[in-house]
């Protein structure tokens, strides 16, 4: 039976895709320091997995991590632009560093393909929509610089030591199990669990800014999928819903799934918030044969339920 490696397997993104390997039949071993991830998001499947704690910034750990894997799936990284701006140099050991550790460690154990957590952060605020592949890069952040030097280091490896390597670039998902108490934390868990809680969303700016949201197990059938098309080796694919919604709709829309008439306050504009994004998804469709599935409101609905079930379990 095929072994693949999910780094960052505990996370929100990483649980799901181990999730979605489980279901088509793999062998998988997750590598988690549990610094961000929680044990809670793989209780379902504990013995059906293999569970390796540690860092990806140590070689001995990935060695033991890598061992035996056709494919790896590195999720691990810590996936915040503030944190990022307030420690540059921590974030570049973990998202980078990490990256390179990984790669050396995959490349060495004779990995088929790693398949690479990439971000759309790395467009920054060009305002050319919608956003493709081929645009000069433009980061402002140093997550952003961290995930865009990942990318040209999958490309190197791929060149020139005969790993395959494909780099996801992933727009706004979201789903069950995104923590909303994280500093990590996006829009839509925010929303939903103020909202769900009689209070309403905080929206900073004026609303009309819009992100292209995609469901996180959407996230995961597109990394399968980036894991077995030949044509994808060495590229860079977006992963989105290839359409926008601004911030009032969104609000909107889970007060129509949640039954409620919660009017947004608003807040100043933060610092440094992209106004628009949405993404060309039309290299994931020729490469990938990748088509979003499940529709946002489907997405919405389903991601409410649960986070209402873990508001009456207390979690």
């Amino acid at each position: 039976m095929r072994l693949a490696l999910v780094t960052g397997g505990a996370g929100f993104i990483g649980s799901h895709i181990v999730d979605a390997l489980l279901q088509e039949g793999w062998r998988v071993r997750v590598l988690d320091d549990f610094s961000t991830g929680r044990r809670a998001n793989l209780a379902h499947v504990g013995k059906e997995i293999e569970i390796l704690e540690g860092d990806v910034r140590d070689a001995a750990v990935c060695r033991r991590a890598v061992a035996g894997a056709e494919v790896v799936f590195h999720q691990a990284a810590i996936p915040s632009v503030p944190r990022s701006v307030a420690d540059p140099v921590g974030t570049h050991a973990v998202n980078l560093t990490g990256t390179v550790q990984m790669l050396t460690e995959a490349r060495q154990a004779g990995v088929r393909r790693f398949v690479f957590a990439s971000s759309s952060a790395i467009y920054g605020n060009d305002p050319e929509l919608p956003k493709r592949e081929t645009m000069r890069p433009a980061p402002l952040s140093p997550y952003a610089a961290q995930k865009l030097a990942g990318e040209y280091y999958l490309r190197v490896f791929q060149e020139l030591q005969g790993i395959e390597t494909v780099a996801l670039r992933y727009f706004n998902v979201f789903g069950p199990r995104q923590d909303p108490a994280s500093e990590y934390a996006a829009v839509i868990p925010k929303f939903i669990t103020r909202m769900l809680a009689g209070t309403p969303p905080t929206i900073f700016g004026d609303g009309r800014q819009t992100r292209d949201f995609i469901y996180v197990g959407e996230v995961a059938r597109a990394n399968l999928l980036a894991a077995a098309a030949p044509a994808a080796a060495g590229r860079v694919i977006n992963i989105a819903g290839g359409r926008r919604l601004d911030l009032l709709d969104l609000a909107a829309t889970i007060n129509e799934v949640l039954g409620a008439r919660l009017e947004p306050v608003f807040a100043p504009p933060q610092p440094g918030d992209v106004r628009d994004s949405v993404a060309d998804i039309s290299q994931a469709r020729a490469v990938l044969g990748f088509e979003p599935r499940l529709s946002f409101a489907d997405g919405l609905r389903a991601t409410v339920a649960w986070y209402r079930q873990a508001r009456a379990a207390g979690g």
